[in-house]
């Protein structure tokens, strides 16, 4: 599997799991796929098959697919043949537009329900007013997320290539859910994961059980500025690392074992208020 193949499957899982909730809304829920070039037709593709599979769910609910780009005749095309293949119901609707992702959120009133976005090459801030409102972006720097509470990002490795996928929401349950989604892609793909903010670019296979070695030397640099407590640890791994909040209490459970780190209280469960601090 290529690094195109890795990121569509990655949005296929998290439509499966996205989509279920979302539609309960009351004012439906919206997916996008806006580029400010081109957009990826197989994306687009995977997408609307995705949710489609939840056409059985629709009744008496909307869920609307938009697609949004400088040119989308071919994307149309393509996807007007999914639609008959499918036999998509009327709830499901679907736009495909010329333009700017901005102008036809607003147009259509987009941003009311839970809003889910697929951006390449525009601003995050253009889609982030949905409540709630979900991203996931192609190289777009993290720091652009900053209208996104939490953030998240990986780099995928194929070779000479790569492109990172960064993910904005404002739920840490969400959070969790694509970083459990994103361990869980086939191993075999030949591509690796590169954390972007590890300074050394160490390169990881994808497995539902991560080689921790990374994660161990980011928890005890945030370590050395002062002991945390496990709830601080849980987090900055989910939101600072590629790792998630799971992967941070095995570490530190080694780590203890080590003696590399001590904990007060020094005995009982290894609770969220534990204090964790560097030994010595």
């Amino acid at each position: 599997m290529s690094i195109a193949g890795v990121t569509r499957e990655l949005l296929v899982r998290y439509l499966d799991l996205w989509v279920p909730g979302a539609v309960h809304s009351p004012h439906g829920a919206t997916f996008l796929q806006a580029s400010a070039t081109e957009l990826d037709g197989d994306v687009a593709e995977a997408a609307l098959r995705a949710c489609a599979e939840f056409g059985d769910r629709l009744a008496r609910r909307r869920l609307t697919l938009l697609f949004v780009a400088p040119e989308v005749a071919d994307v149309q095309r393509r996807l007007d043949a999914v639609q008959r293949e499918l036999r998509t119901p009327p709830e499901l609707s679907l736009h495909v537009m010329p333009g700017s992702a901005a102008v036809m959120l607003k147009a259509l009133g987009a941003h009311s329900g839970p809003l889910l976005s697929m951006i390449d090459g525009i601003d995050p801030a253009v889609v982030a007013a949905g409540k709630p409102a979900e991203v996931l972006t192609v190289d777009v720097p993290r720091e652009q997320l900053g209208a996104f509470e939490l953030t998240a990002a990986v780099t995928l490795v194929e070779g000479d290539h790569e492109r990172t996928i960064g993910f904005g929401t404002r739920s840490a349950k969400n959070l969790e859910a694509f970083k459990n989604e994103m361990w869980a892609l086939d191993e075999y793909a030949g591509v690796r994961y590169r954390d972007p903010n590890d300074p050394e670019g160490h390169l990881m296979d994808i497995t539902l059980q991560p080689n921790p070695g990374a994660l161990r030397r980011e928890l005890l640099a945030f370590l050395g500025n002062g002991p945390r407590t496990v709830t601080e640890l849980r987090r900055y791994a989910l939101t600072e690392t590629v790792y998630r909040a799971a992967d941070a209490v095995k570490v530190v459970t080694a780590l203890l074992q080590g003696g590399a780190v001590t904990r007060e209280p020094r005995d009982g469960r290894l609770g969220g208020d534990v204090t964790i601090r560097i030994a010595g």
